[in-house]
């Protein structure tokens, strides 16, 4: 009974006025923390599937992983079911580190029509591989090969085949990259101004 007696009393004491910080809600300047952030966030620009998660930081922007290939290259398929094949990769995906490759890992999309102008077709779309089953590949020398990292006497810092010491980095690669991306880009751009 005396217990409750001075529990009563604690709770009496205890008095709940205007000034006092409790039931008060928090000042934004007292805790700038709990601001609200005026910078938009970074729109992701690959489209994933609904059940499909990204590791985010805690900005909310995706997590990009460094691969040891880029777009471009020629590869080797060294596991899975194209074991053995080689091509060249057309996309890079480094949120999950997977790439495509051109005319590998082929997969049949049922794509449904758009109207009575449009049918529905059967289609072959280059599904993604992980970037760790494939190997970087000369084709001079028909080896596959990891990659290394060295720095050229005038600074510039460029990927290499560890087997045959050939240089993958380099400008004339990159032009004949960019001119492939252009002529799909205007070839694309063709085709819709024709469809249309």
């Amino acid at each position: 009974m005396a217990a409750m007696a001075a529990l009563q009393s604690s709770f009496t004491s205890l008095s709940l006025s205007s000034n006092s910080f409790l039931g008060q809600p928090f000042s934004p300047l007292l805790y700038p923390s709990l601001a609200k952030s005026t910078e938009k966030p970074c729109p992701i620009v690959m489209r994933l599937k609904r059940w499909e998660r990204k590791e985010c930081k805690p900005n909310s922007l995706p997590v990009l992983h460094k691969m040891h290939v880029k777009v471009g290259d020629t590869v080797k398929i060294i596991s899975g079911r194209e074991k053995g094949r080689t091509g060249e990769i057309s996309k890079i995906f480094r949120h999950n580190s997977t790439v495509v490759v051109k005319d590998i890992n082929l997969k049949t999309k049922h794509v449904k029509g758009r109207g009575e102008d449009e049918p529905g077709q059967i289609i072959k779309i280059e599904a993604p591989i992980h970037s760790s089953n494939v190997m970087l590949y000369s084709k001079e020398q028909n080896v596959a090969s990891r990659v290394g990292h060295k720095i050229l006497e005038n600074g510039k810092r460029v990927r290499y085949l560890i087997k045959t010491g050939e240089i993958i980095d380099s400008a004339e690669n990159w032009e004949r990259v960019v001119k492939d991306k252009e002529k799909t880009e205007v070839a694309a751009t063709a085709g819709a101004a024709a469809a249309s």
